[in-house]
């Protein structure tokens, strides 16, 4: 596992765990809210990355949200293709309701997370 992946994945797991907590509150709004936050910090991790995107579209299936499957099908391949080479626009949710090549602001928390990721690296 890439230092990188190692050191974010404790940070993504805590959103996927929330987002969990948020399915049995029966909030999915709040649950999908949990997994774009796990998509902004994972997605320079090819396995992170694609991870969140697959639990995307499960949100979309149990939802029967078609615009969110199709572009959770679409995010998961470019995901599991392109996130190796630096594909990846910084702060993107990860949602359908957003371009798959917007790049956001990052959140000052979610910055300092990936840069403290990152700096563990070296």
């Amino acid at each position: 596992m890439l230092t990188f992946t190692r050191n974010m994945a404790p940070h993504v797991n805590k959103e996927l765990a929330l987002a969990i907590d948020a399915r049995r509150a029966n909030n999915a709004a709040l649950e999908f809210k949990h997994l774009e936050n796990a998509h902004v910090l994972g997605q320079e991790s090819t396995l992170l990355h694609t991870k969140v995107h697959c639990l995307m579209l499960v949100w979309g299936l149990r939802h029967g949200n078609v615009r969110e499957i199709c572009g959770q099908v679409f995010r998961i391949i470019g995901a599991a293709t392109k996130t190796a080479i630096g594909l990846v626009p910084s702060g993107n949710t990860g949602g359908s309701n957003i371009s798959p090549f917007a790049k956001l602001p990052l959140s000052p928390q979610h910055a300092q997370t990936i840069t403290a990721a990152h700096a563990a690296d070296k």
